[in-house]
């Protein structure tokens, strides 16, 4: 578990609702880390996509990845530890992002899709509307065993997430 604690980079992910961002900001807290909200990163053209309840394609999100990747690869180059917020749900999105901080590691927050639906309904002025929760599932890849990845319940207190992550 120690693995999250001596990464130069962390990237919290996992499908919508299962917290991301909460429990991304209050890693990089922990830690004294950067933190990069990955959701503020999209293009105009995949928010409006979204909010309309259209799923991106993978080709949509090489631009958002990259721009999550420049991100903390700036903050490792500069000598800082950082936390993403990115839902990097499948391997290759993975893979595209350790391109940026090879020595990545995933917290990945794993959530069943009716406690990730029920979150993202009850959500206010998010552009990421429930009905896309199953799109997210659909191409959802868990991280393999051969990946730096730590997965935690989702459904704990975001205090019980970040205290199992830094192990």
């Amino acid at each position: 578990m120690n693995d999250v604690r001596s990464a130069p980079a962390i990237v919290v992910m996992g499908v919508a609702g299962c917290g991301k961002s909460v429990v991304g900001e209050a890693l990089a807290r922990a830690l004294g880390a950067d933190f990069v909200e990955g959701d503020r990163l999209h293009p105009p053209e995949n928010v409006a996509r979204m909010a309309s309840g259209q799923a991106l394609n993978d080709a949509m999100r090489e631009g958002w990845l990259d721009a999550i990747g420049e991100r903390t690869a700036a903050s490792v180059t500069g000598g800082r530890k950082v936390v993403a917020a990115c839902s990097a749900l499948k391997r290759s999105y993975r893979n595209r992002l350790r391109g940026f901080s090879p020595g990545v590691v995933f917290l990945y927050l794993k959530i069943d899709r009716e406690a990730a639906w029920g979150r993202v309904a009850s959500r206010k002025g998010h552009f990421m509307p429930a009905s896309l929760v199953d799109s997210q599932f659909a191409i959802l890849e868990e991280p393999a065993d051969d990946e730096r990845a730590v997965t935690a319940d989702a459904t704990r207190s975001v205090a019980e997430i970040v205290t199992k992550a830094l192990g």
